[in-house]
């Protein structure tokens, strides 16, 4: 079986002649391999055939066969590594809370496995009529939220 380790250390060898960065590597028993990239910009599909093009260059099928897979993380789906929570910085995000309350807001900061959501809310203080709305922030380490992801407007 090809080693998830093996893999990630190809695709480590392609990674710094880009702006890419790796998200995840996954193999399975019958050695399925997918491999997820991201960019700030987004990914290019010719970079994932370039990447794919790589990986096979350094694999042996008449030794082990495998099928191989290259593409990115995915816009809608929930970040995997810091570095994705980087790029979205002051962008809209949708947030599960271990608690499973929802958050949505905006990204505001991001350092040492955790990230600031400032999250528009209603907010009464003392001696107010009235709720109004206000910026609230909300730091969530990355390891204890069920996900985080762009929240996508149309």
């Amino acid at each position: 079986m090809i080693s998830k380790e093996t893999v990630t250390g190809i695709v480590n060898e392609w990674l710094p002649k880009t702006d890419y960065f790796l998200v995840d590597v996954e193999v399975s028993a019958d050695n399925r391999i997918l491999v997820e990239i991201d960019h700030a910009e987004g990914v290019w599909i010719e970079d994932c055939v370039e990447l794919s093009r790589f990986i096979e260059g350094h694999l042996d099928r008449d030794v082990e066969d495998y099928e191989l897979e290259v593409g990115s993380a995915g816009v809608g789906q929930p970040f995997k590594v810091q570095k994705q929570y980087e790029c979205h910085v002051g962008k809209d995000v949708e947030v599960l809370a271990a608690d499973g309350k929802k958050y949505r807001g905006v990204l505001k900061s991001v350092a040492d496995g955790e990230f600031v959501v400032s999250v528009e809310e209603k907010v009464k203080h003392e001696g107010d009529k009235r709720p109004h709305l206000e910026d609230v922030d909300y730091t969530f380490q990355m390891s204890e939220v069920k996900y985080c992801k762009y929240d996508l407007k149309f």
